[in-house]
């Protein structure tokens, strides 16, 4: 039996970075796209970028993105929640930082945890697997048709990672099926089914998560080990980072050394793997 692995308020907490991104905004496949391109402008390796819950606007991920195009792809950051988004504004209010997170008190954790369902419910019933899943099949299927495009790989963070995921099982539309990725990297992904989403990975695959991930704790960490050392013909890997919260990739504080540090690791992380297997 696959057991699905919820979402907190860690999803909707973090820091703001700041930055003007560099990339330029299109419509491709339909929708409104962010994209990053590499200096020479080349699509033969491009990534695409499934954000978090809050979207393909939210600056953090738009400066990512442009962090993989000086590494050489051609990036691209759709809008899969079509306009709908959480508000960045959940980023403070809802939860603090990790060590801001530990001296809250009893109702105020309570009241933090209170949120989550009103907030969450509604949008993840929206944004369902039948919903988003088709889009993002669809505009993966759309980059194999764009001349110039050789490879394709999906980066994805929490509600998105678990889609990046997905995309690893290689599909494609001659078998019927549209989408399916080259190679993919997740970090901390959420909702996702275990062992279900993996038993179908068929492509390399490369995950992070932090020890203080509220949404995935050791033992299941440990489950999707077990799933992936059975694919022995699946290059994979995982990488756990020390301390590090649930959104740590996208959202550290980078007031703090040791945070900034672990993204900073984290995104070379994803940028090396995609390197190896879209080249």
């Amino acid at each position: 039996m696959s057991e699905n692995i919820g979402m907190s308020s860690c999803c909707l907490s973090g820091a703001l970075h700041e930055g003007k991104p560099a990339g330029r905004v299109d419509t491709i496949g339909g929708l409104q796209t962010y994209v990053a391109e590499p200096k020479d402008g080349s699509k033969a390796k491009s990534v695409v970028i499934i954000s978090d819950v809050f979207g393909w606007e939210f600056n953090n991920i738009r400066l990512l993105a442009d962090q993989y195009a000086l590494a050489g792809f051609y990036t691209y950051v759709p809008d899969f929640h079509e306009g709908d988004s959480l508000p960045i504004s959940f980023l403070q209010n809802i939860e603090p930082p990790l060590q801001k997170r530990e001296t809250l008190s009893v109702s105020e954790k309570a009241t933090n945890a209170a949120v989550v369902p009103t907030t969450l419910g509604p949008w993840l019933i929206k944004h369902r697997e039948a919903v988003s899943r088709p889009l993002i099949d669809g505009f993966v299927n759309h980059l194999r048709m764009v001349p110039g495009t050789n490879k394709i790989g999906a980066v994805g963070f929490c509600w998105g990672g678990r889609y990046a995921i997905l995309q690893a099982d290689g599909k494609t539309e001659a078998e019927g099926s549209v989408g399916g990725v080259d190679a993919a990297f997740a970090a901390h992904p959420s909702l996702m089914a275990v062992p279900g989403d993996f038993d179908p990975v068929i492509k390399p695959l490369s995950l992070a998560f932090g020890t203080k991930d509220s949404l995935v704790d050791e033992k299941t960490r440990g489950q999707i080990i077990d799933v992936l050392s059975k694919k022995t013909e699946v290059d994979h890997e995982i990488r756990i980072y020390e301390d590090q919260v649930h959104g740590f990739a996208l959202r550290s504080d980078w007031s703090s050394d040791k945070d900034k540090k672990a993204m900073d690791e984290v995104t070379r992380q994803g940028i090396e793997w995609m390197s190896k297997y879209l080249a």
